[in-house]
């Protein structure tokens, strides 16, 4: 920091910038906002000043001169599921990089006043917009009472919501997942479902359905969960007694994980004799025993898709109908196999 603010024991503000590097204050804040009206060289040497000083700008002060927070808001629950956590880290860095500040607002039920009250929070911190990730169907109920005086899009909600944002095409990727299994061979499909009031559950429990009906194979009653380990190895205690057991699809691979467990403690073979395939792809699953075939999901993307239709709004008043949605791509490991 330069020596003469520094003696002075505060940190440099706009003025101090403007003296060192010679120029006006105006110059000083045409750089900081990116004009174009400003010399090569001159913006040069206001940023090796803005260096030396580290100056940081007063982000209050510039919203009172721009009417620009150039902040957005966040509305998450309380958890640690990697789906949602992976929506919110691709939406911060997608907001970085379009040149705003994210605000989040936490909740632990994403019941209507939850989300009306987290709403508010943001509204008075002055985000220009706010995006809300809405994996749950009282979500998309809660979304559709709430008021706002600023855009809302929705990341995560399914495919079916109807409210703007983007979503993952959870349809698709069960469908490539259990028409994989269908074409090895086997005859059909058991399914280990996620939680009924998840709109991904209930896409990924469509898509499973569908392509066994379009084969015209079976559908067995699938198995309740609740996307963890221990749901999978308790649907896999039961799936190891039926012989006719020969191909699982889980709609999460932490629910696959446990299947594989109980599957192994039970001796039978994977994929010698149960195929297993997951959804997400998450960064352990080429480490299962065996490595798991899975529905790959792209959570940054995700939050990119989100984050383009909220600015879009916020910087020229569009207003999207429709939903964007991001592709699956199906991995395949050693979890699989041609049916014996």
């Amino acid at each position: 920091m330069n020596t003469t603010v520094a003696a002075a024991g505060r940190q440099p503000v706009m003025a101090d910038v403007a003296k060192l590097a010679g120029v006006s204050h105006q110059t000083v804040s045409r750089v900081l906002n990116d004009s174009p009206h400003v010399k090569e060289q001159t913006r040069d040497r206001v940023l090796a000043a803005i260096r030396e000083l580290d100056y940081r700008p007063n982000s209050a002060a510039r919203a009172l001169v721009t009417r620009r927070s150039k902040t957005l808001g966040v509305v998450s629950f309380d958890t640690t599921l990697y789906g949602p956590a992976s929506m919110l880290y691709g939406i911060e860095q997608a907001a970085r990089s379009a040149g705003y500040f994210v605000s989040i607002a936490s909740i632990r039920s994403l019941e209507g006043r939850s989300m009306q009250e987290a709403l508010d929070r943001l509204l008075d911190q002055a985000v220009e917009g706010v995006l809300v990730i809405a994996p749950q169907t009282s979500s998309v109920g809660a979304l559709a009472r709430v008021r706002s005086s600023v855009p809302v899009v929705a990341v995560g909600s399914g495919a079916q919501a109807r409210m703007p944002g983007a979503a993952v095409d959870n349809e698709a990727g069960a469908r490539a997942a259990t028409r994989y299994l269908l074409d090895l061979g086997h005859r059909t499909v058991h399914h280990i479902a996620g939680p009924a009031n998840w709109l991904d559950a209930r896409a990924r429990e469509t898509g499973w359905r569908e392509v066994l009906a379009g084969a015209g194979a079976e559908a067995p009653p699938p198995f309740g969960g609740d996307w963890s380990a221990r749901a999978g190895y308790e649907a896999g205690l039961r799936l190891q007694a039926d012989p006719r057991v020969t191909a699982v699809f889980c709609a999460n691979d932490h629910m696959a994980l446990g299947l594989l467990r109980a599957l192994n403690e039970s001796g039978r073979g994977i994929p010698r004799d149960i195929s297993v395939i997951g959804f997400d792809d998450i960064p352990e699953s080429s480490y299962f025993t065996p490595p798991l075939t899975t529905v790959r999901q792209d959570f940054g993307e995700l939050g990119r898709r989100g984050l383009e239709l909220l600015v879009s709004q916020v910087e020229a008043g569009d207003r999207p109908s429709g939903r964007s949605l991001v592709a699956t791509e199906l991995v395949v490991r050693g979890s699989t196999a041609a049916v014996r």
